[in-house]
This record gives C-alpha cells, structure tokens and sequence, in this order.
C-alpha cells in the first residue's frame, strides 16, 4: 500500500499560525518597499482590510528587487534603510514582517528584525542562502518561506525543505507561484498544488509537510513578454478562489495605490480596492468550507 502523505504541520510567525486548523493567513503589501510613506500607506491598507474580514495579516515588501529585466531597473532602498521601515511599521501597527533575502550574508541582520525570511523562486535551490536563512531564522524565532521555483516539480521541493531542516529551522512555509511551461505563460497546475500540500517530507521534518501559500499576483505574471514583465490582473480573481477552495493556508498578494507607477511589477500588482474584493470572496469560500 502507498504511504499515506505527510500531515501539514503549522508555520508560526509571530502571533499568527499558519497552517490547519488556523484562519486563512494573509502576505500582502508592496512588491518593492518604495519609500516608508508607502510601506506605512499599504501595511494599513491591507491591514484594515484583513481586519474587516477576520484574517490575519503579514506584511510583505521588497528592500532589493535583484532579479530586474533592466540593468537600470529601480530596486529598493536597500537593507538597513528597509529593516528600519519593517521594524517600525510592525511595532506601530502590531503585524508580523517579511522580507526576500537575496544572499547568505542578509540572513542575519534580517532575522533580527523580521518574522520571515523569504527565498525567492529562483533562488530556492540555491544551498548556502536556504541554510544561512534557516540558522538566522531558528536563532531568532523566526520563520522561512520557500518559494517554489517555476522551474521545479512539487515533490522537488522537499529538496530546500531538507536544506532548511539542516539549517536548524523546521518553522517553514512553502509558495506556490506558477510554473513554466514554454515561454511568457506561468501555469497554475492545481493538480501539483495538491501535491504540494501533501509533499512527503519523511525524514526531513518532525511533524509532516510545512504548510502552503499561494501568491495570488505573481501566478499572473507573463515573463519574458517585452522589456517588462507582462501580466494578467484580471485574472488574480479566479486564482485566488481557485487556491482558497483547494485548501491552501495563506495568500499572497501585492498592493500599490497606482500600479503602473510601481517601481517593479506594475503589471500584476492589484489596488487595495481590488485586493479587498479578492479577499471577501477568499474569506466567503474559507467559511462555507469550514460550515
């Protein structure tokens, strides 16, 4: 007989719980931490909007967009300008932090002050950056997020699980954000998505599979489609329901007041109004599963 798959354990990030048995978590916020009137604007944006629906809330932005289609691209104020914004905008309004984390040396210093390191996508595999992330994050109390690179297979993810688990850190989150399949196009295979909350970590975590958030803005991402990365907004309705009713624990989201104005993903960042709409479905679906 097969063996029956890993339980989802939960991820803790400071008073929230991520994973069954806990509320729908919400990651949102700006791609790229402009400026810290911006960081402040959106974390109480999204925040008031997550109160209103009975979720709770992480507050995610960028302090270095590495990975830009120009050389002359916009990237961030950097880390210790950004680690000061995160600081103060969870201490004001009371909400857990996160922030990408681009090379191993940034781990440290990141952990100190945010709740989650996350990996970015294409760097998941990438041994010395998981493991920094993962000692820094088990020293400090602290939480890593995978994101699954749009080049790897459900079950190759229990790979940077491994590496995260030989860090020291067993408090992971996973994200699912799209995959290849041919040029411009990311594909949500739900199919995998399933096998991604399932992904059998015998052997490299205590207590079953770490649990899954899905990034609602960047599934609709068309990479590769001119000197910007293209997007389809309007589909992040049909995704973000599509991910809630398979059953993940947390959602990602990008917001800007003015996303063509954005700094980087202009194409797929959504409007606080649009994120609420989003959301209120996402919360309604959780419910009538949970009734």
């Amino acid at each position: 007989m097969p063996t029956p798959p890993s339980s989802p354990r939960t991820c803790r990030v400071g008073p929230v719980t991520i994973g069954p048995g806990h509320p729908l978590a919400v990651i949102a916020g700006p791609c790229t931490l402009e400026s810290a009137e911006l960081g402040f604007d959106m974390a109480r944006a999204c925040k008031a909007i997550c109160d209103d629906l009975g979720l709770p809330f992480i507050f995610k932005a960028s302090f270095d967009k590495a990975n830009r289609s120009s050389a002359g691209s916009k990237r961030g104020p950097g880390m210790a300008e950004a680690l000061d914004t995160f600081h103060a905008i969870g201490r004001e309004l009371g909400v857990p932090t996160t922030t990408d984390i681009h090379s191993p040396e940034q781990a440290e210093p990141t952990a100190e002050t945010v709740d989650i390191l996350q990996i970015p996508a294409f760097l998941c595999r990438q041994t010395d950056l998981v493991v920094a992330a993962a000692r820094a994050a088990a020293k400090h109390g602290r939480a890593v997020n995978i994101k699954k690179g749009q080049f790897l297979s459900p079950k190759e993810m229990a790979g940077p699980v491994r590496k995260a688990k030989e860090g020291g850190c067993e408090n992971i989150l996973l994200t699912e954000r799209g995959t290849f399949f041919g040029y411009h196009r990311l594909v949500n295979d739900f199919t995998g998505l399933g096998d991604l909350m399932e992904l059998d970590c015998a052997g490299f975590t205590d207590a079953g599979s770490p649990p899954v958030c899905f990034d609602i803005t960047h599934s609709t991402q068309l990479p590769g489609s001119g000197e910007q990365t293209g997007g389809r907004p309007d589909r992040a309705p049909l995704l973000a329901r599509a991910a809630t009713a398979a059953g993940v624990h947390a959602l990602f989201i990008e917001c800007h007041p003015n996303p063509p104005e954005a700094w980087s993903d202009g194409a797929t960042q959504l409007r606080p109004d649009d994120a609420h709409a989003i959301l209120t479905q996402c919360a309604a679906i959780r419910r009538a599963m949970e009734g």
